[in-house]
């Protein structure tokens, strides 16, 4: 395909389009973000610029090959076997990586896409049934009710918590967690959140991704297709095969209690198990311990008692706060450090 062309099958709001100039003219007047981002895709250059989200460290921008998103987009069409005219609903910000490639994907493969308004309940006003759609896991929780009208949905900008995964048992969608960045163009790996096959269920790799483990046990992602570098993750991992992985935490976020290593995502899946809020754990300075593990909860004040949960002694919080409203990034993931900083500056 074309960098300045798009596929002849393609509709946006159930529209077809005879040029890319039309297609410019109508999207000038349905959305700003979505305008800037096709006059970008459809502009001579071979490259475009993306935010990353800022949920892990400073907001940057970087640089992606059209050509490298194109594959991508493939990629996901191969696994999900998403064809031409598919139906694809586009609910999240076209500012960030993961909303630009429902559109690049879209705009490759010839698909049907709809655009809503990009809420915490988009399918609020909806009622037609959707072949494939993305959503952050606020979305998906405030989607229960209307998820039979996604076919398919990928989740991703944020872990999907145990009592919400135990929620979508009984739902017909077929539901996958991502694993990605925007340095990957979106997911390079999926696991399943309900209709299983198996368990334990593990992530598993795109058509042309290699994965490996470092020294520290942290992923190395080899992905050709879409990055021209290979990417060093601080995501520690249990490599179960060469094409499966768990993941169980991040390497920078590993809090040295008393000298013992806890892994507060290990933690917080467990603890989701009881708590249906928002929350998660932090370390603190400590004199006697060094880090001090804390639970941090949204909303108001409630007694928790931590039981008939699989924690050891060292794994239970030593306090814990409660926070009114967390801070989020424009992708409604939570800014940890500075939801943290309102508690302990």
């Amino acid at each position: 395909m074309k960098l300045n062309k798009f596929h002849k099958n393609f509709k946006l709001n159930n529209l077809s389009f005879t040029s890319v100039e039309e297609l410019l003219i109508y999207t000038s007047d349905l959305s700003d973000e979505i305008y800037q981002f096709l006059t970008s895709w459809f502009s001579e250059e071979n490259f475009i610029y993306v935010k990353t989200s800022g949920s892990t460290g400073i907001p940057k921008e970087i640089k992606l090959a059209k050509a490298q998103m194109i594959n991508s987009a493939f990629a996901t069409s191969k696994y999900f076997s998403l064809l031409e005219n598919t139906s694809a609903l586009l609910c999240l910000p076209t500012t960030y990586i993961a909303g630009k490639m429902m559109l690049v994907r879209s705009l490759t493969l010839g698909w049907h896409l709809d655009v809503v308004e990009a809420s915490s309940n988009p399918l609020k006003h909806v009622f037609k049934v959707y072949d494939f759609s993305a959503m952050v896991p606020l979305q998906l929780e405030n989607s229960l009710e209307s998820l039979k009208l996604i076919k398919t949905l990928i989740v991703g900008g944020g872990s999907v918590s145990q009592p919400l995964q135990n929620k979508l048992q009984d739902v017909s969608s077929k539901v996958f967690a991502t694993y990605g960045m925007t340095e990957t163009i979106t997911h390079i790996a999926v696991k399943k959140l309900n209709n299983f096959n198996i368990t334990p269920n593990f992530y598993e790799i795109l058509p042309n991704v290699e994965i490996y483990k470092d020294a520290r046990n942290c992923l190395i992602i080899d992905a050709p297709e879409v990055s021209n570098e290979i990417v060093f993750t601080n995501d520690i991992i249990d490599l179960i095969s060469d094409t499966h992985f768990e993941w169980l935490g991040r390497f920078d976020s590993i809090i040295n209690s008393g000298g013992v290593k806890l892994y507060p995502e290990k933690i917080e899946a467990e603890l989701s198990k009881i708590i249906t809020s928002r929350f998660f754990i932090a370390g603190v300075s400590d004199v006697k311990l060094g880090e001090k593990l804390i639970l941090i909860i949204e909303g108001k004040s409630t007694p928790i008692e931590i039981k008939n949960i699989n924690l050891s002694k060292f794994e239970i919080p030593k306090e814990v706060y409660f926070v009114n409203n967390f801070i989020e990034t424009e992708t409604k993931k939570i800014q940890r450090k500075k939801t943290l900083a309102l508690i302990i500056p």
